[in-house]
């Protein structure tokens, strides 16, 4: 029998694991996916971990879930919640949820954010993932953890239930991931699954599992025509502290390349990975500190957890009906802070929010009509819209998608049960014991080298699927190079300076040779899980240099909206620099190998011929000083035709070097 593989969604506010196809051998019914509980039939663990303060010399206890967010208010500094919107981030990245943070966050090696949490002297709070122990210097020393190292307690409470739920240890997961996680994200997921025993073995998209949880025999299907028919769907993924939104193509199986599985193909993807009900929580939270007339930046951590899950039971309870009422003992005053707050209250409050949600909406939808449009440009219609997360459970939230997409939402799986139990399907599938489904993912950013003059050439586009592999040719721009570095950025504009830098690497030791003869071929390979790994080697010498990605933080929001609202606003503009800066390297290299062979071979030419050519360099020359100095000082189809004249004029040039080197060996 196989080792099973479990599905986890390792989530900001709730974390769960699911199964599905296990054991082998057992009915239909009884290897059907279905998420595993406690011993008190929970499902849920909340991604909450405490670490208490040691007793007689003892490592000190890690508290996760249930009891450690019912106890938050009485260990606000040692209670580490949304620890999510932390991972691969930096402190500026996470700068604006701090003031409702009860916890302390400090910067960490290579500006990642930590977590500082005060300890008593000497303490460990080790429990097998390397927390350490206190700084030594008495009461109220600190200790630093990371946020791969408060998750992987998480995820060692849902390792451990698996295993007691299924009689087997369980050491091999499938993690779900938002998809707009970038590589520092997804390699922190992979970390935090190491440090707690797993093994990760395939890293998904959380709206992508929300699709195969809900699978093609449920989503939009009304008749038995419609079973046989190519479906639109998209996953409206909403949770705790981020937000994606995923639009599918699900074909029946045998439909496509003759696979018989079940195709869960991506065709674009959108998103924030700083936007959930925490903010929602925090805006309420704002509104009771205002009326207050405090400041986050004043209160107590008590009192910042007090009011946060106040905020979090009124949001919920709002769900369900037009008012609630929140009440609150306030540390250092006498009376209490209570008030009625109306759901149309609350909505005017999470509007914003809410219309982040739908420009993400939008942005996927025309993404995805490029990638399905017909010869007449025509894209086939959205035919359901899943909602996915608890925050979907807000009627506002739902009348604003059905409107955008003209579809009711389709919620007949709990909302935070779909994740878990879509990532148990793809754990079944790479088990072997399902092949039902076969999963198309997509990256949400494109990824290229940095070019001479400091352009991108983009290897790998957006919403390319993966796993995806790209092949690049390059050279050298200047003569007797013993080394070439390259620089890997992801984004959407054409110019190094306007993406964002994921890693530099070098090839040392190539033989000298003039500019443009070394043959550089850089790879880049993306797993299954959106890991990019880069490659390159120089034909000519055999050297070679490899680059696992990893970027100290991940994508703020406002990255993310810039890099693709600034992508179309000066995409006109961008093409015309990276064109001019093609030119002026290619260029160089032309005038480079003319000026050389003038001087030796020269005197071989017709007066003619020569004049021509010197004219055609002068003229290019100019081009190539004015555009070095400012690109838009120059045309680029006038740069084009110059370089074609000398390209032209220079031919019997070449002709006569040839000739000459053949004389002389």
């Amino acid at each position: 029998m196989n080792d099973p593989i479990v599905g986890i969604d390792l989530g900001t506010t709730n974390s769960l694991v699911a199964v599905a196809g296990w054991p082998e051998g057992a009915s239909a019914s009884e290897r059907a996916p279905r998420v595993l509980i406690d011993a008190s039939g929970r499902a849920m663990v909340p991604s909450v971990v405490r670490f208490d303060a040691a007793v007689g010399g003892q490592p000190a206890l890690v508290v996760v879930g249930d009891r450690a967010k019912d106890e938050a208010a009485l260990h606000p500094r040692t209670t580490i919640a949304s620890v999510k919107r932390l991972m691969g981030r930096s402190v500026a990245d996470s700068a604006a949820d701090l003031p409702y943070l009860s916890y302390a966050v400090v910067e960490g090696p290579n500006n990642t954010a930590r977590v500082a949490i005060p300890l008593a002297r000497g303490v460990g709070v080790g429990v097998g993932v390397g927390v350490g122990v206190g700084d030594g210097n008495g009461d109220g020393g600190v200790r630093v953890v990371s946020p791969q190292e408060v998750s992987a307690h998480i995820l060692k409470t849902l390792k451990d239930r698996a295993s007691a739920a299924l009689g087997v240890p369980v050491i091999k997961a499938v993690v779900t991931v938002p998809a707009y996680f970038d590589d520092a994200q997804r390699q922190a997921t992979r970390d935090a699954g190491r440090l707690a025993g797993l093994e990760v073995v395939r890293i998904v998209a959380e709206p992508t599992a929300a699709a195969l949880a809900y699978g093609l025999g449920v989503i939009g299907r009304h008749n038995e025509h419609e079973a046989k028919v190519p479906r639109i769907v998209a996953v409206y993924d909403f949770g705790g502290g981020t937000f994606d939104v995923s639009i599918l193509r699900l074909t029946p199986g045998g439909t496509v390349a003759g696979v018989g599985a079940d195709a869960f193909e991506v065709l674009s993807t959108s998103g924030d990975t700083h936007l959930g009900g925490d903010d929602l929580d925090f805006a309420l939270v704002a509104m009771m500190l205002g009326e207050l007339g405090l400041s986050g930046d004043e209160v107590s951590p008590t009192i910042k957890r007090t009011l946060l899950m106040a905020a979090e039971r009124v949001k919920v309870e709002l769900s369900e009906r037009a008012e609630a009422r929140v009440d609150v003992a306030i540390d250092g005053r006498s009376e209490r802070y209570g008030r009625l707050i109306t759901r149309a209250e609350f909505e005017l409050l999470i509007a914003p929010f809410v219309e982040r949600t739908l420009q993400s909406c939008r942005r996927a939808l025309r993404d995805a009509q490029r990638a399905m449009a017909d010869d007449d440009g025509n894209a086939a219609p959205i035919s359901a819209v899943v909602m996915v997360g608890g925050s979907t459970r807000i009627p506002l939230v739902r009348a604003k998608v059905a409107e955008m997409f003209g579809v009711e939402p389709y919620t007949a799986i709990d909302p935070d049960q779909a994740v878990a139990i879509g990532a148990a399907v793809q754990a079944s599938v790479l088990a072997g014991t399902s092949s039902q489904a076969m999963l198309l993912d997509v990256i949400p950013l494109s990824l290229g080298i940095e070019t001479v003059g400091g352009a991108v050439a983009k290897l790998i586009m957006r919403n390319s699927p993966v796993p995806a592999r790209a092949k690049e040719m390059f050279s050298t721009g200047t003569d007797d190079q013993t080394g070439i570095k390259l620089a890997v950025y992801q984004g959407e504009r054409e110019m190094a300076a306007d993406c964002r830098l994921l890693g530099r690497f070098e090839i040392k030791g190539i033989p000298p040779m003039p500019a443009g003869i070394p043959k550089l071929q850089v790879e880049f390979f993306i797993d299954a899980s959106g890991v990019l790994s880069v490659s390159a080697v120089e034909l000519r010498s055999g050297k070679r240099a490899t680059l696992q990605v990893v970027p100290n933080h991940g994508l703020s929001p406002a990255e993310v909206d810039s890099i693709e609202r600034e992508s179309f606003a000066n995409a006109r503009d961008d093409m015309q620099r990276h064109r001019i800066v093609d030119l002026v390297a290619n260029s160089k290299l032309d005038v480079q190998w003319i000026d050389k062979q003038l001087v030796k071979n020269g005197g071989l030419l017709e007066v003619d011929v020569r004049q021509r050519i010197e004219r055609a360099s002068s003229e290019l020359k100019v081009i190539i000083s004015n555009a070095a100095a400012d690109w838009r000082n120059v045309d680029a189809d006038t740069f084009a035709k110059a370089k074609e004249e000398l390209d032209r004029s220079s031919m019997r040039l070449h002709e006569v070097s040839i000739a000459a080197s053949l004389r002389e060996s």
